[in-house]
């Protein structure tokens, strides 16, 4: 049986584990690191990834070791950044993505 579709799943770990077909995005975190300000907007119309490109993005930074899932990635690659940046901060993940009212 082949990877399987992920309709609907905005778990990077998810997607990584469970032999998900996924579309290498890890490219942006280079591109973050690069690019950096003391905030950083990303907007994509509906059903664009932000969840999922928000979940990678936290996977990558958070406390731990998450090298696994980002094995054989693009950001894999980058050695240097990988070893100052990956795993080394503590993340706070807010989504309003369920937040339902009218204003």
């Amino acid at each position: 049986m082949g990877k399987k579709l992920p309709i609907g799943i905005e778990d990077f770990a998810q997607l990584r584990t469970e032999d998900f077909y996924y579309a290498d995005k890890t490219g942006f975190i280079k591109e973050l690191l690069q690019n950096w300000g003391q905030a950083n907007l990303f907007t994509r119309p509906r059903r664009f990834g932000k969840s999922l490109n928000m979940s990678m993005l936290k996977r990558f930074f958070e406390y731990g070791d998450n090298s696994r899932l980002f094995q054989g990635l693009e950001i894999s690659r980058e050695k240097e950044l990988c070893e100052a940046y990956m795993g080394r901060f503590p993340v706070i993940f807010v989504s309003l993505k369920g937040i339902q009212g009218s204003s």
